[in-house]
C-alpha cells in the first residue's frame, strides 16, 4: 500500500505525516523520504522526550538525571518530564538539541511548561533522532542509554511499532494526547529499527485524526483527569494508520 492509498482513506479533516531517514558511514547513500497531509506542523504529544533526556544528561547530576529520564522515556512519565523540562529550562534544552541536531523547534505559544506543544514536522522528528542514533552508535553514553530505555517501551505503549518494522528489538517511543481545545486525538510514533554497524534508520509517523463524538470526548477528558490509561482510544483511532505509514515510509527506504 502507498502513501496515497492511505491518506485517501482518511477523513478530510485529518492531518497525517511520516517520514524516514536512513544513513550511515561506509553503508549506501543517504536515503530520505516524507509525505504530509493536512496541516503542515503538529504538536509533538510525548514524541520528544528521548531528546529531551539525551540533551538533559550534560546539565543535571547523574542520579538524578536517570530519575527522571529512565520513567520520562519508559513509561512516558508527564511528571518526571516535566522535571527535567523545567529544572534545565524549555529554552536550554531546546537550544541545546539544536545545536547538536541542527533542528531548531520553538517554545509552545502560551504556557512554556507545557513540553508536548512544541510544534513539529516528522521530517525534523527524523533528522533529529538521526543524528541521536548516530551518536549512540559512535558511542555516546548518554544517547546509548536512553536508546536502550527506548527499547524497554512496552508493547502497550509502542501501537504495534515494532510489528510494523519487523523487529522486537525496535526502539521506540510514542506520544498521543487529545488536548480539550482540539477535536482530534494527536498519536504519533519514533521507531529505531536495530542498527547495521554505523548505519541508522529512523522512522516517524504522526497523526491528528478526528475525534468529535461528544461523548467519547467526554469519556477520554474524564479518564486523563483521573489519571487513567487512554491509549487503547488511541489504538482504536490511529493504530491501522501508525502502522500503515511506517510501513510504507520503511518500503519507501527500501529497507530490509
Amino acid at each position: 500500500m502507498g502513501f496515497n492509498e492511505l491518506i485517501d482513506r482518511l477523513d478530510h479533516s485529518a492531518s497525517v505525516q511520516a517520514a524516514g531517514i536512513s544513513r550511515g558511514y561506509g553503508g549506501p547513500p543517504l536515503r530520505e523520504v516524507s509525505v504530509t497531509a493536512g496541516l503542515t506542523r503538529l504538536r509533538c504529544a510525548s514524541l520528544l522526550k528521548p531528546l529531551y533526556a539525551w540533551v538533559s544528561a550534560a546539565r543535571v547530576p547523574g542520579a538524578r538525571w536517570r530519575d527522571l529520564a529512565e520513567p520520562a522515556v519508559v513509561v512516558s512519565s508527564n511528571a518526571d518530564t516535566i522535571g527535567l523540562w523545567l529544572g534545565v529550562g524549555p529554552r536550554v534544552i531546546l537550544d541545546d538539541l539544536c545545536e547538536r541536531t541542527g533542528v531548531r523547534w520553538a517554545l509552545p505559544n502560551g504556557d512554556p511548561s507545557r513540553f508536548g506543544s512544541v510544534e513539529v514536522t516528522a521530517a525534523e522528528v527524523a533528522a533529529a533522532y538521526a543524528v541521536f542514533a548516530q551518536a549512540a552508535a559512535a558511542g555516546d553514553p548518554a544517547a546509548c542509554e536512553v536508546l536502550g530505555w527506548m527499547r524497554q517501551v512496552s508493547a502497550s505503549q509502542a501501537f504495534g511499532a515494532r510489528e510494523a518494522t519487523g523487529s522486537p528489538e525496535t526502539a521506540v517511543k510514542c506520544g498521543w494526547y487529545g488536548a480539550p481545545d482540539e477535536t482530534t486525538l494527536r498519536t504519533h510514533v519514533v521507531a529505531l529499527p536495530p542498527r547495521t554497524g554505523a548505519k541508522a534508520t529512523v522512522i516517524v509517523a504522526m497523526t491528528a485524526l478526528p475525534y468529535t463524538g461528544a461523548r467519547d470526548r467526554e469519556t477520554y477528558r474524564t479518564k486523563v483527569t483521573q489519571g487513567l490509561s487512554v491509549e487503547d482510544e488511541h489504538e482504536k483511532v490511529a493504530g491501522e494508520v501508525l502502522r500503515g505509514l511506517m510501513s510504507t515510509t520503511l518500503a519507501e527506504l527500501g529497507h530490509r
